[in-house]
């Protein structure tokens, strides 16, 4: 009897269980009305003796090899989708649905269609906002994607290839993404089958809220594998606000060229624990120049915001207005330190400096410590590279190839010291020849990064 009655608790539990998975149901009624469906059409030219159409497997050997022809032109057509954000008409979506297209179509969910005017794009968010001439649409309420919760579910609307109204469901899988290329939002990452087609459509949670505009999936058959990306609300409502304002989008700059701080840089550099971002480049006449931030600084807090990651300091300075006087926190000689900064604005075509020339070797040392035979450079040299010293390593062995040093590399610093001469180097090293680990800042083509170097296990 006790047994058949713990079965029936067990049977019970399992019921109350299943009761609460959610019925998505009313969601999609209430707010289904208010996501919609975009296409886009865009002239292109294409040589009239190709065969075949652009994104065909064949399209380059015809390309290539077909007998010389003219050229016909033809329309480009994608679909997207897109979400209501004002009453008025104002609509929000990806910029890669909507940014080089000829032609703009709405859809509503009550099938009425209308031409929309490109407002705004922004290519760095991958955030668009269009709009359409009707009044009284209902529109979306936008939550808070810093309440989200890992494991918390969510649901998509969109056109995964052109279905209109498709809704998705499943769980928040992290929070804070980098990708590659995407140094400005830190995506919300969920298994939420998204497709193409979806791109621009809304990511609600459980409260009929969204919290993000579906953006980007990771695949590598083109379709949907568990992996999809959907960039904050907070974050685009922010570039939509700038963009129906002045059609483009102004963010931060404090000319420095970054990277991650990993365990052994921190010891290296005192710090107690890996955080911050440690400045490995700084531009001559830039915002941090002028505040006195140095190479081999690692900054931890900007504008009161806690940088605990590389990542994190692009999009913390890229939100923060042009011209705003802020503090800076950053770690110098095994102390803290707060300078004062006014930060500046990313034009908007930035291209970084480039640095090109050959290097001359002379006076060649042995650094065997770290395994590298270093050189001066000529001065003649330094210049053409736009340097104001360094050494030259010739060749690498040991700890220094296990770091991954390379022939050609330029050391920079090491730590907080500037290198200034391979004599200079070798006593900067007896300096330290009790250490465990050292940083050597590298130049490496026309980048920097600071390389950890073990010297020793104990």
């Amino acid at each position: 009897m006790r047994l058949f009655v713990t079965f029936l608790l067990y049977i019970s539990s399992v019921s109350l269980a299943g009761a609460e998975l959610p019925n998505f149901a009313d969601l999609v009624e209430q707010q289904g009305m208010k996501v919609v469906n975009i296409s886009t059409t865009k002239a292109i030219d294409q040589p009239s003796n190709i065969p075949v159409p652009e994104n065909d497997p064949f399209y380059d050997f015809f390309r290539r090899f077909a007998p010389p022809g003219g050229a016909q032109e033809r329309e480009a057509r994608s679909l997207g989708s897109g979400f209501i954000i004002s009453s008025d008409g104002f609509i929000l979506t990806n910029s890669h649905v909507v940014a080089a297209a000829d032609d703009i179509q709405v859809r509503l969910n009550d099938k009425r269609e209308f031409s929309a005017k490109l407002i705004g794009v922004d290519k760095r968010t991958d955030v668009a906002v269009i709009k359409i001439d009707a009044k009284n649409l209902p529109f979306v309420r936008t939550g808070d994607p810093e309440k989200l919760r890992v494991g918390e579910w969510v649901l998509a609307i969109g056109s995964p290839f052109g279905f209109e109204s498709t809704v998705t469901a499943g769980i928040v899988s992290a929070k804070g993404r980098s990708l590659p290329q995407e140094n400005y939002v830190p995506f919300i990452q969920t298994d939420v089958a998204i497709n193409p087609g979806n791109s621009g459509g809304p990511l609600f949670n459980l409260d009929g809220e969204v919290v993000g505009i579906n953006s980007q999936i990771y695949s590598r058959t083109g379709g949907f594998m568990g992996l999809s990306f959907a960039i904050p609300i907070d974050v685009a409502m922010g570039v939509a606000t700038q963009l129906k304002e002045s059609g483009r989008v102004k963010r931060g700059r404090i000319g420095v060229v970054i990277q991650e701080v990993t365990p052994e840089l921190a010891e290296s550099f005192g710090l107690d624990r890996p955080r911050g971002a440690l400045v490995n480049r700084v531009e001559q006449g830039g915002p941090a120049h002028k505040a006195g931030i140095e190479t081999s600084d690692v900054i931890i807090k900007f504008n009161g915001a806690n940088v605990e990651t590389s990542n994190d300091l692009p999009r913390i300075v890229g939100k923060t207005k042009p011209g705003s006087k802020v503090s800076v926190e950053i770690w110098r000689g095994k102390k803290s330190k707060t300078l004062t900064l006014v930060v500046g604005e990313i034009p908007a075509d930035e291209s970084g400096p480039t640095i090109q020339g050959g290097v001359e070797p002379s006076s060649s040392n042995k650094i065997a410590t770290v395994g590298i035979t270093v050189s001066n450079i000529p001065m003649n040299e330094l210049k053409k590279r736009n340097l104001e010293s360094g050494v030259l390593i010739e060749a690498v062995s040991g700890p220094g190839e296990r770091a991954g040093l390379r022939p050609g590399d330029i050391v920079l610093a090491l730590n907080n010291d500037d290198i200034k001469s391979v004599d200079q180097f070798k006593k900067l090293m007896e300096k330290y020849g009790n250490a465990r680990s050292i940083a050597l800042l590298v130049q490496r083509g026309n980048g920097a990064i600071y390389v950890p170097i073990r010297l020793r296990d104990k």
